[in-house]
């Protein structure tokens, strides 16, 4: 049984889609999530649907039950509740005896300069004094972080940010989801440490431009201070933790610190990854 966590989320349900392509049956797979009613897509198509909660060790542990596999999808909040989340979740994988435990991680987290690889780095930490065989996907950013924004920006003519001229060696959702079923559904990945990102690394100007070529209208990219930047997204309801963390990515991103690009994620594709391109045409379409 394979138990995918966060299976409502953005990732997840993904996840399943590309487990079941790649030849799992819906009766192998069992979703984790907090509010069963959103996941009766899943349900109809067989895949069982258990609820916990990453705030209850109780609950956990029978999501967990009977699962050769676990993927922890990393949670949301602040840095210490995310912590406590998984420290719960791999003390749940330990006491129901989980064959492998997978972990989204972030990319280069061992040394990343962003805030956010905090969680990551501890959580990784956890995993690795828990004895529990484990593979961990260290993700690098979600192309769709951005390209998500694309309609607006383009109704405005103006992509914002205060990441400069820095590079971004992003990844569709998609292609990291496909890459997480990969590992999931063989037994030769245990004990690796995968950096998953594109092939190509862009820049916000970059990305403007692409977005103003497929639009046919005008968008530039506004570089702004960390302060103003912040001011924005606080405007738009982000809570202020996500405010915080969101802008130290920026900053982090402007100094090269999601620049760097590998091969993993094309070798467990076993095909190139989603070129930028190909993620704004979706976002417009």
């Amino acid at each position: 049984m394979i138990v995918v966590t966060g299976a409502t989320g953005r990732y997840g349900p993904l996840v399943i889609e590309s487990l079941l392509q790649r030849g799992a049956t819906s009766d192998e797979i069992a979703a984790v999530v907090r509010d069963p009613q959103k996941a009766v897509g899943l349900a109809v198509r067989g895949i069982q649907v258990r609820r916990a909660d990453y705030d209850d060790p109780e609950l956990l542990a029978e999501a967990f039950a009977g699962a050769d596999k676990v993927l922890l999808v990393s949670s949301d909040g602040p840095t210490e509740v995310r912590i406590r989340h998984h420290g719960n979740a791999v003390a749940a994988a330990q006491q129901v005896g989980v064959g492998l435990l997978v972990y989204t991680s972030l990319v280069n987290a061992a040394d990343s300069p962003l805030g956010m690889a905090v969680t990551h780095r501890v959580t990784e930490g956890i995993i690795t004094d828990s004895g529990l065989a484990s593979v961990v996907l260290r993700n690098g950013w979600y192309t769709e972080n951005y390209t998500a924004q694309l309609p607006g920006a383009v109704e405005r003519g103006m992509i914002v940010g205060n990441a400069g001229n820095g590079r971004i060696a992003s990844a569709a959702c998609a292609d990291l989801a496909e890459a997480a079923a990969a590992v999931l559904l063989s037994d030769a990945h245990t004990g690796k440490v995968y950096e998953l990102t594109g092939e190509q690394a862009w820049s916000l100007p970059e990305l403007a431009a692409e977005t103003a070529k497929q639009s046919g209208k005008e968008v530039v990219y506004n570089d702004l201070a960390p302060e103003q930047y912040g001011a924005i997204l606080t405007r738009a309801g982000l809570p202020d933790f996500m405010v915080d963390l969101l802008v130290d990515a920026e900053v982090q991103i402007s100094r090269g610190a999601l620049a760097t690009t590998t091969g993993d994620l094309p070798a467990l594709l076993g095909r190139p990854t989603t070129p930028l391109a190909d993620g704004v045409a979706a976002a417009l379409k």
